[in-house]
């Protein structure tokens, strides 16, 4: 199987020996340079006409063969594995290759993107950005199409399709990414690959792009008033935009105006204020899982505190920027009372020059309070703008959220904090009881308080706006802090009771198969991970003291304790106990990884992003071994893999086989091998790429050693397969395997200590076993 591929169920063939030394000099011979150019777009975007076009056209020698899925089963729709054996078939004959497929999700993007990289072809992607309702038209209006996609189903499809695109990045292994916004630029990238010579290159890098909106806007809008009459004669009732299944709907609310050649800058229809408008635009992301993960929030301390309204934009729209790149499937609603909100226009004009996600961050017309009712728009966790009392009254959105919810929310403040500071907040779960969560919904009231510009009001700044510029940065980021931790608590809830279902009906839960674990890897496997010392804060030291105590209700609890404590009340309610724990040295990683930005003076960190690190092991076992480690919280180990985290699996492992090919740059010698230790050492899912010489002072014992050559180490590509086939991997959890004899990892002789072993491996010219030597479980050069 690929481990990189998009759900395939086995890898394309590996490159055949006719592609070896000798067809590589022949190739250098001939000056050529293959290219593998994969369409992204969807339906109607106009991808077969470019790929007929560029086949038809080409001008320069250039030999290309158009893969398109609609008709790879002899003339019929295929699937995906039979492109990728034509496309490798097509490379090995020597020709360029364009990608016929919708490939609007990176998933189904790396398949094609792998096989390129292992037969050392450069990889384009080509977007066809064209507006939505153009894509529609054309799905819709077209005959006799290869995939028979045409008439009112195609526009449903195009609409389902384009709300999971995600757009096209170089970190994919792309070498160069053009997106085409119009006619005009998919002609001026036909005649480009047309006088593309054989042996002509194009430059590297993204060419083109406008946005990084990942979703076309507008689509349900352009649906109602586009070809209704061929919806109604597609299959299946009729469905109306009020009215729409839930599998066709966006999980992410779109506000914003459609027109042509714009990309997706953040902007609130201008007919927000018309109450219909408002209610028709929510309905479209009316749903629990979404209400969930919304967090409604009104402007901080502009209102009865007096700050800048200016100031207090920049830092609305900063914060919220960089909460939001952190953070998937999160979305932020700022709500103001009036249409002509002066805070709602700044934002909205500086979020559009920002090009922030206009479906994940946007502004709402209505009252906090009645959101779902009134506004159709569905939030489960509102922001209150408190006084450093959490009393209520004093006018506003506090005396308003404070009246609606009743005195439930009073007595379960009084709870949770008796007092705010300026630049903190606090998360209060609303009693079921309170009309604010029978009627709206409303889960969660986080109250926050902001800095203070009003003479008349306590904490007065007298206009020191750089402290409370400070301070309302503090209070958003604080703010928003607390939403995820709830966000988090609330998949982990959801995850707990599905673990509890699976104990009853005797399943086995991940945390079940921990409780089966103990660390026994010594005193050596914990010096390796002497990597980089923890830096905890007061805040973070008084929270970890606090992590077994059981009162979710301390007064002496901060802002951040509360949703951690919920979520160990809300993994002890589901029935699944943990028992695993690690020490604070066993915490390093996870610390790292959860908190990169306290390490940015190390050289040890090669790679950040917002999925994963990239390490160097400060006590390698060979000369190249790096970490590619998880930032998923609750993703500690193997055992706690699922099916859903595949995708994070493999972009893990392309990662893993990116850095050894960096390597294998430096020193063409080395092989590399990519797995996971059955059982670690270390809190939080790390892949190891390490190089098969083990030349390293810091290998010095049996378990050093069996940890990384016995079956204790799972292979990368065999835990992908695993778990896309079986939903879970199996961990070898016999300690007494890393206690067996010392053994050659490739001719598997014995040695009876570890310099004999090393002195051996350092002369050892054999062959890896057979079983290394398949599915790219081995990299090279």
């Amino acid at each position: 199987m690929n481990p990189d591929g998009g759900g395939s169920s086995s890898s394309p063939p590996p490159p055949s020996p006719s592609r070896g030394a000798d067809a590589e000099a022949k190739e250098e011979e001939h000056g050529r340079k293959q290219v593998v150019v994969v369409l992204v777009g969807p339906p109607g975007s106009g991808k077969s006409t470019f790929a007929d076009a560029v086949v038809a056209g080409s001008t320069a020698g250039r030999s290309w063969v158009r893969i398109c899925q609609d008709t790879i089963g002899n003339g019929k729709a295929g699937t995906k594995i039979q492109c990728l054996k034509a496309t490798s078939d097509a490379l090995k004959e020597g020709k360029s290759v364009l990608i016929d497929r919708c490939n609007l999700e990176r998933e189904q993007r790396a398949d094609f993107v792998k096989l390129s990289s292992t037969l050392h072809v450069d990889v384009h992607a080509v977007a066809l950005d064209l507006p939505a309702k153009v894509c529609i038209s054309r799905a819709v209006s077209r005959k006799g199409h290869e995939g028979n996609l045409q008439g009112g189903k195609a526009a449903l499809v195009v609409n389902r399709m384009l709300q999971k695109k995600e757009t096209p990045l170089l970190t994919e292994g792309f070498s160069r990414i053009m997106s085409c916004n119009d006619d005009g630029d998919i002609k001026k990238a036909v005649d480009m690959y047309n006088a593309l010579g054989p042996s002509d290159c194009l430059p590297s890098g993204i060419f083109g792009q406008k946005s990084k909106g990942p979703i076309q806007v507008g689509i349900m809008k352009f649906l109602k008033k586009s070809d209704t009459s061929s919806v109604e004669k597609s299959s299946g009732p009729k469905i109306t935009l009020s009215e729409s299944k839930p599998e066709q709907q966006n999980p992410l609310a779109k506000h914003e105006k459609v027109e042509d050649g714009m990309s997706c800058p953040m902007e609130v229809e201008k007919g927000l204020n018309d109450k219909n408008e408002n209610e028709k635009h929510a309905k479209e992301c009316d749903s629990d899982d979404v209400g969930s993960c919304t967090l409604a929030f009104p402007s901080i301390s502009t209102a009865d505190f007096q700050f800048d309204l200016d100031r207090a934009s920049d830092i609305i729209v900063d914060t919220a920027a960089d909460f939001l790149q952190k953070f998937d499937n999160i979305r932020l609603v700022l709500v103001d009372l009036s249409e002509k909100s002066r805070i709602l226009s700044l934002v909205k004009e500086k979020a559009s020059k920002k090009s922030i996600d206009c479906s994940r961050f946007f502004t709402f017309v209505g009252d906090i309070t009645q959101l779902h009712t009134k506004g159709g728009l569905r939030c489960s966790v509102i922001a209150n703008a408190a006084n450093w009392r959490l009393k209520p009254g004093g006018g506003g959105v506090n005396a308003a959220i404070f009246s609606a919810a009743g005195e439930s929310l009073h007595h379960a403040t009084k709870k949770c904090a008796d007092a705010l500071r300026p630049g903190t907040s606090v998360v209060v779960p609303l009693p079921s009881i309170s009309p604010l969560h029978q009627r709206e919904g409303v889960t969660h009231v986080i109250h926050v308080l902001g800095p203070n510009m009003n003479p008349m009001r306590p904490d007065y700044l007298k206009n020191d706006y750089i402290k409370g510029s400070k301070i309302l940065r503090e209070a958003y980021n604080s703010l928003f802090e607390n939403f995820a931790s709830i966000v988090r608590g609330h998949m982990g809830k959801q995850n707990g009771k599905l673990g509890a279902e699976m104990s009853a009906s005797g399943g086995t839960s991940p945390n079940d198969t921990k409780m089966k674990r103990e660390d026994s890897h010594g005193s050596e496997r914990m010096k390796k991970h002497k990597l980089l010392p923890p830096i905890m804060t007061a805040k973070q030291q008084h929270e970890h003291t606090k992590a077994n105590t059981p009162n979710y209700h301390d007064k002496s609890m901060t802002s951040s304790a509360a949703p951690n404590q919920a979520r160990e009340g809300d993994t002890k309610k589901s029935g699944v106990v943990a028992s695993k724990t690690w020490g604070s040295w066993a915490r390093t990683l996870y610390e790292l990884a959860m908190h990169p930005e306290k390490y940015k003076n190390t050289d040890s960190i090669l790679e950040t992003s917002d999925e994963f690190i990239v390490l160097k092991d400060l006590y390698p076992k060979a000369k190249k071994h790096v970490l590619v480690i998880s930032r998923t919280d609750g993703l500690d180990s193997l055992a706690d893999v699922k099916k859903e985290h595949l995708p994070l699996l493999r972009r893990m492992h392309s990662a893993g086989v990116k850095w050894a090919h960096k390597f294998l740059e430096e020193d063409a010698s080395l092989v590399f091998r990519l797995g996971y230790h059955s059982v670690p050492s270390m809190r939080q899912l790390h892949l190891h790429i390490i190089s098969q010489d083990f030349d390293s002072t810091s290998l010095k014992n049996k378990k050093h050693w069996n940890s990384f050559t016995t079956p204790f180490f799972r292979d990368s590509v065999d835990v992908i397969e695993e778990i896309e086939q079986h939903g879970s991997a199996t961990a070898n959890s016999d300690e007494k395997i890393l206690a067996m004899e010392l053994r050659c990892h490739r001719c598997r002789s014995a040695h009876p200590n570890i310099p004999k072993l090393k002195s051996h491996i350092a002369n050892c010219k054999s062959s890896f076993p057979s079983h290394l030597l398949q599915k790219n479980r081995l990299v090279s050069s």
